[in-house]
C-alpha cells in the first residue's frame, strides 16, 4: 500500500487550480494525468530573458523584457488579419505588439493606451520594423519583478501553454514532500547530489542543472534495479520442477548442419537451469537468423523427454503459424504431438486441442495470447517459451506461469539485440544467454540506399529479379501511429505493382482476417506470388528462403532495430540477398546516420547500440513495454553511466543494510512506491 507521505502527489490532476475540461485534453495528450507526472514532467530547454529599458535591432530573436507605453490600436478589417497594439519605449524607439484572432478586446483591456505596461517577449524584426507576437507577459510596471530572468520551457500540447505549464508543474512540486534518504551514504556524499526534493525543484527552475537531473535519473534506476532484485529473490524461493532430458529425442533430431558453438553453449546453459528445484528465469539473445528457434526446440524436448509439456507463445498469429510449422517439420519421424491454438481454432478442432493438453497427450503447444485463456489446462506444462518478449507485459507471463501446478521454466527470446544497459533494465532479473555466431551457409545481406525519386528505376530491377526467379518483399512506409494508414498506403502500393506484375502481387496488411493473411503468405511461400507487399507485419518470424530482395519504401522513417528486423526477412537462402532502403528527400541528421549505419554493418547487437543513442530508452524495442514502467527522468545516458552502480547499491541494500525492513529499506520501499515499482514487484513475480 502506497505510504501516505505520497498521497497528495499521486492526486489526480483535476486536484490542480485551474484545471478543468478544456485544459485536460492538451495534458491527457503529454500522459500527465496526476499531480506525480506533472513534476515528473521536467523543462526541455529554458529562456534566458534580457531586462532592458531600450529596443534594439540587435536583439532580435531574443526575448527581452521591457517598460512600454501603448500609443495606437491598428485594427484591419479582415478578420484574420491581427491585431497590432503600437507602443514605444522610455527613449521614444516603436515597437508593434502583435495579436491574432478575432477578439480585439482582450489586448485592448490589456495595453491601455498611454499607461506604462511591462511587457516580455521575443523580439522580431518585421522589414525594418520591430515586433512582438503574443507576449508572454503584460504586466503593470511595479509586478515587473515577478518575471523570472531565467525560464524553463515545457514540452507543450496545443491548448496548452508554457505559463500555465509552469504553473502546474509548481502547484505539483508543492505537493511534494521531504523524503527519507534511500541513496548509500558514501555514494550520495561522492556524487555531491542533493536530496530528492531539492534535486526536483532545482531541475524545473534550471534544466541545465546537471546534478539535480542525474540525482533523479541515479533514483528512478535505482527503484527499477531494487524492483528487479526483489523479483528475482522472491522466484529463486518458488518451487519449480527439475527437468533433465534423457537426449533420446534430441538425438533423433535431423539436422541439415551442426548447431554453432553458441547454440551448444546456450542450450547447455538452459538444460542446466532446467536440472535445477528452481524455476528457470533465461533470457535468449540471437540476432536475425542466428537460431534461437533451434536452441527453444532442444529446450523443449528436454521437457518431453522428462515425460513433461512445454509451450511456445508468439506475439503474432503470423508467427505462431511460422514456428508451428517450422517446429513440425524439425520433428518429423519423431514421437512428438505438437499443436498449435490461436483465435481463429474454434469448435471441435479447438475441443479436441484442449483435451489434448489436458490429458498429456499434446506434448508442445504453439499459439498466440488464446493460450492464457481460463479453458486452456495443461496435464504437466514444465517449460514455457515466449518469442519476441518485447511484444508482451508482464501481466501476461505472469498469466501463463500461474497454468502449471508448479512455476514453470521460462525461457524467454528475442531477435531485437539489445544494449547491456537496458538488458539490466527490462530484464535484470533474468540470467541472459547470447547468440553471437551465425549457422553456416548465411550470406551477409548488402544494404543499399536511393532516393524514392527513382522508384522507375527501382520497379525494373525488381521486375529483373522476378524474370530471373527471385522473389521480393515490398515494405510500405510508416506513415504514422495508424494501422489503417499503413493499410492504405500497403493497398496503394500494391494495385501500383499489379498494373506491372498482375497476380504476381500479393499483400498482407494487420487488419486482414486471419484466413486471407495465411493464404497471402502461404501463396508467397509456395512462390506462387513472387512479389508480396507488406506493412511491419512481416517484422519478425517470417521465412521464405527464396525472397532474397527486399524494398524498404519511406526508410528513413523507420528505426534502425525495426530496419534491421525487417532486413532480417532476406538473406535465409543461399542466395546472395540485398536490401534496399528507399529514402525521402529532406533527411534529418538521425535518419541520414540510421541509413549510413545500416549500410556499413549487419551487426545487430552495434545497431542496437546506436539505436540507443539515437532514439533513447523508450523506444529502442520498438514498441513500448506492455505493463512494464517507462524511464521517465533518464537518458539513454544516464542509464550508461548510472546503471552499474545503481544495480550495486540495490545489492548493498538487501545484502549489508537489512534489506527492505531496515531504515534506509524502508525509505527505499518508499522510492519504490514513488516510481510505481512496487506494482511491478507485484507483476514480474511471473518472471
Amino acid at each position: 500500500m502506497r505510504p501516505d507521505i505520497l498521497n497528495p502527489l499521486f492526486a489526480e490532476i483535476s486536484a490542480l487550480k485551474g484545471v478543468g475540461p478544456s485544459l485536460a485534453k492538451p495534458l491527457e495528450r503529454l500522459a500527465l494525468a496526476r499531480a506525480v507526472d506533472v513534476a515528473f514532467h521536467l523543462p526541455v530547454s529554458f529562456i534566458d530573458r534580457r531586462l532592458t529599458d531600450e529596443l534594439s535591432m540587435a536583439d532580435a530573436g531574443r526575448v527581452i523584457g521591457i517598460e512600454l507605453t501603448p500609443v495606437d490600436y491598428r485594427a484591419s478589417g479582415s478578420a484574420r488579419a491581427p491585431f497590432r497594439v503600437q507602443a514605444v519605449d522610455g527613449h521614444g524607439n516603436a515597437v508593434a505588439l502583435v495579436y491574432f484572432g478575432r477578439n480585439s478586446a482582450w489586448p485592448r483591456k490589456l495595453l491601455p493606451l498611454n499607461e506604462p505596461r511591462f511587457v516580455s517577449g521575443k523580439l522580431e524584426s518585421y522589414g525594418d520594423n520591430l515586433q512582438i507576437v503574443h507576449p508572454d507577459y503584460v504586466l503593470p510596471p511595479e509586478e515587473a519583478e515577478t518575471v523570472p530572468a531565467r525560464e524553463a520551457v515545457y514540452g507543450l500540447s496545443e491548448g496548452l501553454t508554457n505559463n500555465r505549464m509552469r504553473d502546474l508543474a509548481g502547484q505539483a512540486l508543492a505537493r511534494a514532500p521531504e523524503l527519507p534518504e534511500w541513496i548509500e551514504p558514501s555514494l550520495l556524499a561522492r556524487k555531491g547530489w542533493p536530496g530528492w526534493r531539492e534535486a526536483l525543484t532545482r531541475a524545473h527552475a534550471d534544466p541545465s542543472d546537471a546534478l539535480a537531473r542525474e540525482r533523479l535519473a541515479y533514483d528512478e534506476i535505482f527503484a527499477g534495479q531494487l524492483a528487479l532484485m526483489l523479483v528475482r529473490q522472491s522466484s529463486r524461493k518458488r518451487r519449480g520442477v527439475p527437468i533433465a532430458g534423457d537426449g533420446r529425442l534430441r538425438a533423433m533430431l535431423n539436422l541439415p548442419f551442426a548447431p554453432t558453438g553458441a547454440q551448444r553453449r546456450a542450450f547447455g546453459e538452459i538444460e542446466g537451469d532446467m536440472a535445477q528445484g528452481v524455476p528457470m528465469l533465461r533470457l535468449l539473445q540471437g540476432d536475425v537468423g542466428s537460431g534461437k528457434t533451434l536452441v527453444a526446440l532442444m529446450a523443449l524436448l528436454n521437457a518431453v523427454e522428462a515425460g513433461a509439456q512445454g509451450a511456445l507463445l508468439a506475439p503474432t498469429e503470423i508467427l505462431a503459424r511460422q514456428h508451428y510449422e517450422g517446429l513440425r517439420r524439425m520433428v518429423a519421424g519423431l514421437p512428438v504431438e505438437i499443436a498449435i491454438l490461436t483465435g481463429r481454432e474454434k469448435g471441435k478442432v479447438r475441443e479436441a486441442t484442449l483435451m489434448g493438453l489436458a490429458d498429456g497427450s499434446i506434448d508442445i503447444l504453439v499459439g498466440t495470447h488464446a493460450i492464457f485463456q481460463e479453458a486452456v489446462r495443461y496435464r504437466n506444462l514444465a517449460l514455457a517459451v515466449i518469442d519476441e518478449q518485447h511484444r508482451f507485459g508482464v501481466a501476461q507471463r505472469m498469466m501463463l506461469a500461474a497454468k502449471a501446478e508448479r512455476t514453470p521454466h521460462l525461457l524467454v527470446m528475442t531477435a531485437t539485440p539489445i544494449p547491456r544497459t537496458l538488458t539490466l533494465t527490462y530484464y535484470g532479473e533474468m540470467d541472459v544467454s547470447r547468440l553471437d555466431e551465425m549457422p553456416p551457409g548465411r550470406q551477409p545481406i548488402q544494404t543499399l540506399v536511393m532516393s524514392s525519386q527513382r522508384i522507375d528505376e527501382v520497379v525494373e530491377a525488381l521486375a529483373r529479379h522476378v524474370e530471373g526467379g527471385g522473389q521480393a518483399y515490398w515494405v510500405c512506409p510508416l506513415v504514422e501511429e495508424s494501422e489503417t494508414s499503413d493499410q492504405a498506403a500497403a493497398e496503394a502500393r500494391a494495385e501500383a505493382l499489379k498494373m506491372r506484375f498482375g497476380e504476381r502481387v500479393g499483400l498482407v496488411h494487420g487488419r486482414m482476417k486471419g484466413t486471407d493473411k495465411d493464404a497471402a503468405m502461404d501463396a508467397f511461400a509456395a512462390n506462387r506470388t513472387q512479389i508480396l507487399v507488406a506493412t511491419t507485419v512481416i517484422e519478425v518470424g517470417v521465412d521464405v528462403p527464396n525472397a532474397s530482395l527486399i524494398i524498404i519504401e519511406g526508410a528513413d522513417r523507420f528505426g534502425l532495430a525495426q530496419l534491421h528486423q525487417l532486413r532480417g526477412r532476406v538473406g535465409r537462402g543461399d542466395k546472395a540477398s540485398v536490401c534496399l532502403l528507399l529514402r525521402g528527400g529532406a533527411l534529418s541528421e538521425t535518419a541520414r546516420a540510421r541509413l549510413a549505419l545500416m549500410r556499413e554493418t549487419n551487426d545487430g547487437f552495434r545497431i542496437a547500440e546506436e539505436d540507443l543513442r539515437l532514439r533513447g530508452a523508450g523506444e529502442i524495442l520498438g514498441t513500448r513495454q506492455s505493463g512494464e514502467a517507462q524511464l521517465k527522468l533518464a537518458t539513454p545516458e544516464h542509464l550508461s553511466a548510472l546503471i552499474d552502480a545503481a544495480r550495486d547499491d540495490a545489492h548493498l541494500l538487501m545484502e549489508r543494510d537489512g534489506g527492505l525492513a531496515q531504515e534506509r529499506g524502508q525509505a527505499a520501499r518508499t522510492c519504490l512506491y514513488l516510481f510505481e515499482r512496487d506494482a511491478a514487484v507485484g507483476l514480474l513475480r511471473s518472471g
